[in-house]
This record gives structure tokens, C-alpha cells and sequence, in this order.
């Protein structure tokens, strides 16, 4: 399946309507209950292709509480781990598990070879392309919650993440380094995971999460694109946790640069405003794939 990715040269919207939007896409998911405390997740580490800041949320100055990890794949390079900056420990998701909704919907499709109804395609479209969170509550519940996704993520390469409790999808916590290994199920054409096996999702399915993504709503073209040369394709996550106010704020997505294509993973949490999350993972992202590319 063609898909198109979209030109960095997009226009973006000012930067309050921005966050107006967010925000009250925030209250929204306050109101439903889906920002309550996460459970706690033992924490990952992983050994990165490159060398890193040795405090990466410093050198990307994070403010007061505000910590930051982001994680880079060259795709043209000849390495298949990524380099993370920062510390790959546990992140809330927020709506980035979007992403990984639809490419647990997929892959059970493929398993039941039923393709997507006419109503699921416009709930995925809708829950990637505008971050719709009823479309994303009909899906989470279509794939079984939280067991449905752990299940397929283990075919998808996936071993940091852990499913939200109950319809809470935005409290998945999960690692930049693991969320590299879900871009890699949609976007990476090199070797599979595992040697001799295919991918787990089929062309099919791959060509149409990135066509989604690079059809991203212009009032959420924010995050890894910032760090694009050309084209990207993203989805962007955010929540105020109820508990202390702090926002979650994170980005994932394939960007080209430098005539290299990177993916991309930029996990915050602590942030004091949307604001202020979202130009720390615009810094972050720009950081970590200018270090990349130095390497």
C-alpha cells in the first residue's frame, strides 16, 4: 500500500491554539477518569550505538520536576539498536499508544483474516490523524484491553510495556527504547526482529498505521518533526496527571534528515505546562538526532 509522508515545510499553527486544543483534550481525558496514578513498572535499561550526554535532561534544559529520555534509530545505518539519551526508564504513554492500539488491531485482524470494518477504519483514522480518545476507547476495548495488547506486542518485538489498567490506555507505561522497537514493526524495512522470521504485520498493514501518521491533524504537527530535514510522520501524546498537576508529554514518529532516515522517540513527564512539554521534547528531539548524526 502507497502511503504519504508529510513535508516538514507544513504549516504549523500558532502555538496557543496549539495548546488550547491539547488542553482541553486534556480536560477531556480528566474528566473520564484516565488520569489517575499510574501503576509503578520496573525500569530498562538499554545500551545505546552511541555515546550519549552524560545527563541528557540537563543538557536539554528540563525545568524544576521535568525529566526526558528520547532514543534514535538511523535506518540507513548498519546498527539496529538504537542510542538513547537519558535514563530508558517507565513513562506514561498518553495517546502515543495510539500507535500501538492499531497495530494490535491489525495484527488481529490478520490473525482472524478479517480486514478492518468500514466504522473501525474511520475510529483508526480518527484516533491517529485527530487523536480522537472515544475512537481509541471503542479500540481498546475491540482488542481485548490491556491483555489484547501485551499479546500482540510480543509479536511485535515489544518488552518495556505494560497496558494501562482497565479502559485507562493513556497510563501504559512504556521506554523511548521500546517504543523504537514499535516503530521498527511499522517502519522498518531492514532485517526482522528475529533472523528468518517476518515481520508481524504485514505490508498491508504497516503501509496504512504510516499512512495515518503522516496525515497527522496541523494543530498536532508538533514533536519529533521538529527535527526532520524533509518529511515525517508522527503521533504526539499528552496528559495532565490529576495527582500532581504535571504534564505528560511525548513524541514518536520517522523523520528525514540529512538524506538518513531516523526514528525517533521522545518520552517527558513533570513538565509544568503544555507549554513547556512540548517545546522540551521539540529541544530533546532536535538534540538527540543532531548526536546521532555525529556518530
Amino acid at each position: 500500500m502507497a502511503y504519504r509522508i508529510r513535508s516538514s515545510s507544513h504549516p504549523r499553527g500558532p502555538r496557543a491554539a496549539i495548546c488550547g486544543v491539547l488542553a482541553a483534550a486534556a480536560s477531556a481525558l480528566l474528566a473520564a477518569g484516565a488520569l489517575a496514578p499510574a501503576p509503578a513498572v520496573a525500569a530498562t535499561t538499554s545500551t545505546g550505538s552511541g555515546s550519549a550526554p552524560a545527563d541528557f535532561s540537563a543538557s536539554v534544559q528540563a525545568k524544576g520536576k521535568a525529566r526526558v529520555a528520547a532514543a534514535v534509530l538511523d535506518l540507513d545505518g548498519t546498527g539496529r539498536t538504537p542510542t538513547v539519551y537519558g535514563d530508558d526508564t517507565a513513562y506514561d504513554t498518553a495517546s502515543i499508544i495510539k500507535v500501538d492500539i492499531l497495530a494490535t488491531v491489525l495484527l488481529q485482524g490478520q490473525d482472524s483474516g478479517h480486514a478492518l470494518t468500514a466504522k473501525e477504519r474511520a475510529q483508526a483514522e480518527a484516533m491517529i490523524e485527530h487523536s480522537d480518545n472515544t475512537a481509541a476507547n471503542a479500540l481498546w476495548r475491540r482488542i481485548g484491553l490491556a491483555p489484547g495488547l501485551q499479546a500482540a506486542n510480543k509479536r511485535l518485538g515489544l518488552t518495556s510495556t505494560q497496558g494501562g489498567p482497565d479502559v485507562r490506555w493513556g497510563l501504559t507505561r512504556t521506554t523511548a527504547s521500546d517504543q523504537i522497537r514499535l516503530l521498527r514493526a511499522v517502519f522498518d524495512t531492514g532485517t526482522a526482529p528475529k533472523a528468518g522470521s517476518a515481520p508481524a504485520l504485514s505490508d498491508t498493514s504497516r503501509g496504512y498505521i504510516r499512512t495515518l501518521m503522516g496525515r497527522i491533524a496541523p494543530e498536532q504537527s508538533w514533536g519529533v518533526s521538529a527535527a526532520a530535514g524533509s518529511e515525517w510522520a508522527l503521533k504526539n501524546g499528552w496528559l495532565q496527571r490529576n495527582t500532581t498537576g504535571l504534564w505528560d508529554v511525548n513524541s514518536v514518529g520517522r523523520i528525514t534528515t540529512g538524506g538518513h532516515h531516523y526514528l525517533v522517540a521522545v518520552l517527558s513527564d513533570g513538565n509544568t505546562s503544555m507549554k513547556d512539554g512540548v517545546a522540551l521534547v521539540e529541544r530533546a528531539a532536535r538534540a538527540a538526532v543532531s548526536s546521532t548524526t555525529a556518530h
